[in-house]
């Protein structure tokens, strides 16, 4: 009895370190992150208004959409203990707390946002932490077994991560087929050790997380998900030209430019650059003033960029940019001469 009380006392420390190692980012983000600015007063031109601050608080999410590509770009060529778990984790929490203290020049942080950007941290942190124990200790022990040819499944599992980065530019998480890589790992797998255990550890993580995709499919099912279009008002192009696209549509004239509803998230990047280049001019965007993006350079910095992170298995930087809305497709036809190239629009 004694053993076993001294056996449970050691799971609860063990737990109990977890769960504050876990929690103290979001502590050091809400103590030490906070911005005293003041949000100028704003005239909204579009019919829709989304709150501002979200231009600049969904980048978590995209965050770690840009370290699953950041992953899959370094197994692509090398293991998985070769990724730098706890500098994508360090990176998250350095970015949020930059763009927080940025966010008080843009209005009050709502308490579901709030809530999204710390709940995602701490569960892509505990990921990156349980699968940086196992690759470098299992996962590496597998490797050195291997020798320096890769085999099959270190090749399918690099290409199936690759997919999975490109899913998730549009398209949210819980519904990508985990199953569906599992079943194509096992039907792949040699008898080789290494082939064995890729099949078996990363078709555990798989069907683990199609699990998971269940229960918040449910959820968001539940409580509706969000609208996959937005409003904004342009100048410099006729109707004829922004219709064309697909997904848009001209819903009034306004103040000095066209009202139209475009598509959100990828697209909406896309679409916003091409109509920079053909000399549009942007207005108002969900009745905000101001938009963030980022952009990659070879660079380590640039002026004028919130945050500056490197990409793992580039070689090179992305940079996060804050722009009025009426400077954007300047901005955007101005990039290659700074040597930037276009990755994301941040819309709200």
């Amino acid at each position: 009895m004694r053993l076993l009380g001294r056996l449970l006392k050691r799971v609860l420390l063990l737990a109990l370190l977890v769960v504050v190692g876990l929690a103290s980012p979001v502590v050091y983000v809400e103590t030490l992150c906070r911005g005293d600015a003041t949000p100028a007063p704003a005239t909204p031109l579009s019919g829709e208004t989304r709150p501002e601050i979200r231009t600049l608080l969904t980048y978590p999410e995209w965050h770690i959409v840009h370290a699953y590509d950041d992953y899959a770009e370094v197994i692509s060529k090398d293991d998985p203990h070769d990724f730098a778990y706890l500098s994508a984790i360090a990176s998250y929490w350095r970015s949020l707390c930059a763009l927080t203290q940025q966010s008080a020049a843009l209005g009050e942080i709502d308490g579901a946002t709030r809530q999204l950007v710390h709940v995602i941290g701490v569960s892509f942190t505990f990921e990156m932490l349980m699968k940086m124990l196992y690759e470098e200790t299992l996962g590496r022990l597998s490797a050195a077994i291997r020798g320096p040819e890769r085999a099959a499944l270190d090749d399918l599992s690099a290409s199936q991560a690759a997919e999975y980065a490109r899913f998730l530019q549009q398209i949210p998480w819980y519904r990508y087929d985990f199953r569906a890589d599992a079943d194509a790992l096992d039907a792949a797998a040699s008898s080789g050790f290494r082939d064995r255990e890729r099949a078996l550890a990363l078709g555990l993580e798989h069907r683990t997380r199609a699990a998971y995709a269940s229960l918040i499919a449910s959820a968001v099912a539940a409580t509706g998900a969000d609208d996959l279009t937005l409003q904004m008002v342009v100048s410099g192009l006729p109707a004829d030209r922004l219709e064309a696209v697909d997904g848009v549509t001209v819903l009034a004239g306004v103040a000095g430019g066209l009202e139209v509803e475009t598509p959100r998230y990828r697209e909406l990047t896309g679409v916003l650059s091409d109509w920079a280049s053909e000399g549009a001019t942007f207005l108002d965007i969900a009745g905000n003033d101001q938009i963030m993006f980022t952009a990659i350079s070879g660079a380590p910095t640039q002026d004028g960029a919130l945050k500056s992170l490197p990409r793992q298995g580039y070689g090179d930087t992305r940079h996060l940019f804050l722009v009025p809305v009426t400077d954007l497709a300047a901005t955007l036809r101005g990039l290659e001469a700074r040597d930037l190239r276009l990755e994301h629009i941040h819309d709200y």
